[in-house]
């Protein structure tokens, strides 16, 4: 592969990165929304909602670490190329300052974030379940008490 294919290359992996990324902030917003919306408790849906809430989120963690590790492959092969190829005559060096912008991405600190908010995110369905449940139980000793 020639230099320029490697560089489109790993701007595709990296565009595909970020669509996992935004993928993902989207569904945890749209099911933050709809646990917030809800109105009455039931563990039934909450306990669905994480499962497949659990279940997403380890595809997309999945598809982000190998979209990841392809990235990481394509600037291997970047760094391998020599800087002969990349500086021809008449490219002012081009090769030197886009190689010093290339970045290697932290796998572990990657899915230590990507857990993490999956935590968060469970942890907030939860919190509002909990809030539901607090709010009909005094719901219905209000109207204990309006009857007695």
């Amino acid at each position: 592969m020639r230099y320029s294919e490697l560089i489109q290359l790993y701007f595709e992996r990296s565009t595909a990165l970020q669509w996992y990324w935004t993928l993902y902030v989207v569904v945890i917003g749209g099911l933050l929304a709809f646990s917030s919306i809800r109105k009455r408790p039931d563990a039934i849906t909450g306990i669905l909602v994480t499962v497949l809430y659990c279940c997403f989120a380890y595809k997309n963690l999945g598809a982000i670490q190998d979209t990841l590790t392809q990235r990481q492959a394509v600037l291997q092969a970047i760094r391998d190329v020599p800087l002969s190829a990349t500086n021809a005559p008449g490219t002012n060096g081009v090769g030197d300052r886009v190689n010093a912008t290339l970045v290697e991405d932290d796998l572990r600190g990657t899915r230590f974030f990507h857990v993490a908010c999956d935590v968060l995110t469970v942890a907030a369905i939860w919190a509002m379940e909990l809030r539901r449940v607090r709010a009909a139980r005094a719901e219905r000793g209000k109207q204990s008490d309006l009857s007695a």
